[in-house]
């Protein structure tokens, strides 16, 4: 972005998701002088700092709905907001596949005429498919190979997709309809549990940190219990279920990608609790 003079003898811009200010000499200071905070330009780049940044967010939340929905996405959609940075961005280097599930490579580009991509043997391709899906990584096969051949052309993903972490259920536990690996789990007040929630993108309803995924065109949603007290007192962690309908789900019956996705957050919170004295005893 360019730089702008705001009056106070400085000049201010927008780099790296912040506002910066350099003097007359044209040297970048490590903060904003309080004199250049006081003008007009400051407060108009801090607001569009601040839109950016909203802006950003819902971008990254729109392609979060689009993955753990399973919404196939237009490709004229993708090819419209291609030329917005923080879409691009999120965007960039996602494995995306057709309806029919297979899969077409690494996003690198779109526009009217088409996908680009680089696909699995290595090659800049265009593809036209009307829609593409953003796979979860629980149900891309060879996830392994796929994984080792993006390391190897040194692919990076702002989103969260290839690299997530993948888990699978215990065929054992098929007729069960909660897990307990995760309970007990103390926190010295509920707000450290929801914050960490939170924190890993999980809203929290009734008690229970909740991850909703549509799958196979039903909503199923993971529930994990964090506790419903005062936000100052202390709380303990139990059980993970999955529900349809309001109704429990069997572990055998949960698929893949909300059997992953429930996991995924169970321990990403659990993870968070006191130490326990006797562990490491």
């Amino acid at each position: 972005m360019e730089w702008i003079p705001c009056g106070s003898g400085h000049e201010l811009s927008i780099q790296d998701g912040a506002v910066v200010a350099r003097n007359s000499k044209g040297r970048v200071l490590k903060s904003v002088p309080a004199a250049a905070k006081k003008t007009r330009e400051w407060e108009d780049l801090d607001a569009a700092l601040v839109f950016l940044h909203q802006h950003d967010a819902e971008a990254g939340d729109a392609v979060q709905r689009w993955f753990l929905r399973s919404l196939p996405v237009p490709r004229a959609l993708l090819a419209a907001v291609w030329p917005d940075e923080a879409w691009r961005s999120w965007l960039t280097d996602l494995v995306v596949s057709t309806p029919d599930g297979r899969l077409a490579g690494f996003l690198r580009a779109a526009d009217a005429d088409g996908l680009g991509v680089v696909d699995l043997d290595g090659e800049s391709v265009r593809i036209d498919a009307e829609r593409v899906l953003i796979p979860h990584p629980a149900i891309i096969p060879d996830l392994d190979d796929l994984r080792e051949f993006a390391a190897e052309l040194s692919l990076s993903q702002r989103f969260d997709q290839l690299f997530r972490e993948v888990h699978r259920p215990d065929p054992a536990n098929a007729e069960r309809t909660r897990l307990t690996d995760w309970s007990g789990g103390a926190f010295d007040q509920l707000r450290f549990a929801t914050g960490r929630a939170a924190s890993s993108g999980f809203k929290v309803s009734g008690g229970y940190a909740v991850c909703p995924v549509y799958e196979d065109g039903a909503l199923i949603t993971a529930r994990y219990w964090i506790g419903a007290d005062a936000p100052d007192y202390e709380t303990e962690t139990g059980d993970l279920h999955w529900v349809r309908s309001g109704d429990p789900v069997p572990i055998g019956q949960v698929g893949p990608v909300a059997y992953s996705e429930g996991v995924r957050m169970a321990t990403r919170i659990y993870a968070g609790r006191k130490p326990d004295k006797t562990e490491g005893a």
